[in-house]
């Protein structure tokens, strides 16, 4: 017996869904996630998705939600200013690092759920107290929500959404470009070449990241 739109409803809850929308984005990048392929992975049709997401844009809203959500941020705390920013923004590298294909969606909607707005407040509120004004807190947490973003999507060596052949043909690609430069004219570049394709420590990576990011707020904060 068919289920009843109610019962539906009740099955494919708007967070059950935005999970699963996003598990696909994980393994096969966003230009999988549509309210058809979402409909056909909950065996039902699309018409049904509709209770909770009107159209994909919808869902990547619902998606950035998720992501959102799964920032744990400290307990308030006293301490020097830097200290903490800095552990929020390990918090929310925390919840970005294990979605990189899903990553671009973060910086436009994060006024788009009440995760994304409290960890707004949070991080301008932290600002605005360490002496920023009101427009270059607001423009600061921006940058380093996208600088964050960009970090992960940028981390040498991250696997795009395909077979294994397909990226392994990507990488000898890259690495025959690279090989093909002058030495004469490039050799610091070929010095490097392997370390544009490949993350030796991942912790390292994102540790130095987390530090320039902090060093560059220190260094623009007014006086």
């Amino acid at each position: 017996m068919a289920s009843s739109p109610s019962a539906t409803k009740e099955r494919l809850s708007r967070e059950l869904l935005a999970a699963g929308a996003l598990a696909l984005a994980d393994r096969e990048g966003l230009e999988a996630v549509t309210i058809r392929r979402l409909a056909t992975d909950n065996s039902v049709t699309p018409m049904a998705l509709y209770w909770h997401f009107k159209d994909k844009d919808a869902v990547l809203d619902g998606i950035a939600e998720q992501i959102y959500a799964s920032v744990v941020l400290p307990e308030q705390a006293d301490g020097p200013w830097n200290e903490q920013l800095r552990e929020v923004l390990v918090a929310v590298l925390a919840a970005i690092r294990p979605h990189p294909l899903a990553a671009d969606l973060l910086a436009p909607r994060v006024m788009k759920s009440e995760a994304g707005l409290i960890l707004a407040e949070r991080v301008i509120g932290m600002l605005r107290r360490a002496g920023f004004s009101a427009p270059d807190a607001t423009q600061t947490a921006s940058f380093l929500l996208c600088s964050i973003v960009t970090l992960v999507t940028s981390e040498p060596g991250r696997h795009a959404p395909g077979s294994d052949d397909a990226r392994d043909e990507l990488q000898r690609a890259k690495r025959a470009q690279l090989d093909s430069l002058s030495p004469k004219q490039f050799p610091f570049l070929l010095e490097s070449a392997r370390f544009f394709l490949e993350c030796e420590d991942e912790e390292s990576y994102f540790a130095n990241g987390m530090d320039f990011l902090i060093a560059g707020v220190r260094g623009i904060r007014p006086s």
